[in-house]
């Protein structure tokens, strides 16, 4: 998250806008967000529903608690999904680079 913040410049001049969503409630996202800085738009899908509907939801999530896996999606002006990156590892995200070549590729 805070690589795509330090490349938000970048994405922008490609007309990409990037989102997060986690299943944290509106507050907490937004607390998180400011303390870190971020510009760039936090959702908040505490039922998960959004996040089932892409399955996307943690199989072991935190505790009783859902979370997500994490995911990097490009999706076009239709909303159609055009390039994907999932990992199991809260750890392991696509760069931005990743994601800016990826747009590349879609042109």
């Amino acid at each position: 998250m805070r690589s795509i913040e330090k490349h938000l410049g970048e994405f922008e001049a490609r007309g990409i806008r990037p989102v997060a969503i986690s299943v944290d409630p509106p507050e907490v996202s937004r607390t998180h967000s400011q303390k870190q800085g971020y510009t760039y738009t936090f959702l908040s899908d505490p039922q998960a529903e959004v996040i089932r509907r892409y399955d996307l939801l943690h199989p072991q999530g935190r505790g009783d608690q859902p979370i997500a896996r994490p995911a990097e999606f490009l999706l076009d002006t239709n909303a159609i999904v055009r390039w994907v990156n999932l990992t199991e590892s809260y750890w392991v995200r696509a760069t931005p680079k990743q994601m800016l070549d990826a747009t590349n590729s879609l042109k």
